[in-house]
């Protein structure tokens, strides 16, 4: 057990440390626990905002699993954070978008966009932060579906 009698998540079979020698390769998996979930008012890839929609960023949840809830200390109210998700229903088989008419004249990079489709739909988004509670926050800014899969968050900077 961990400090606080928490689980010790060293002590997971998905918790690896890696030296620097042997460190994934390009090409190679890595793992990746989901922490918690996200609940929006976003039920299809439509409703949610984008640069082409122009649409309003409304409140979501994000809520964590009850062993990661403890990371939540030190979120205010009015601060912001970096959020980290996975676009569970992305195409991951894509690293170009083709040309479409109305759209761009030529095929461009998925690096280069923020797009959903890409070798690794992993997400991330700067928030307000609304209401904090234990396990859970409130934010505005985010742009995923609702059931979205929560990776990491990160306190910023006001």
């Amino acid at each position: 057990m961990g400090v606080g009698g928490q689980k010790d998540l060293a002590d997971s079979p998905a918790y690896t440390v890696y030296t620097d020698n042997d460190a994934p390769k390009t090409g190679e998996s890595v793992s990746c626990t989901v922490i918690g979930t996200i609940e929006t008012p976003y039920k299809r890839m439509e409703d949610c905002p984008n640069r082409h929609n122009k649409q309003e960023f409304l409140p979501c949840t994000i809520r964590l699993g009850a062993e990661f809830a403890p990371g939540l200390a030190g979120f205010e109210v009015g601060g912001k954070a970096l959020v980290l998700y996975w676009f569970h229903r992305a195409r991951r088989d894509m690293i170009q978008l083709p040309a479409r008419e109305g759209v761009r004249d030529k095929p461009v990079g998925v690096f280069s966009l923020r797009t959903p489709p890409r070798p690794n739909p992993i997400a991330a988004q700067t928030v307000e932060i609304l209401a904090v509670r234990d396990g859970e926050l409130d934010v505005v800014g985010l742009d995923c579906l609702d059931g979205t899969p929560l990776l990491d968050i990160k306190r910023t900077k006001r």
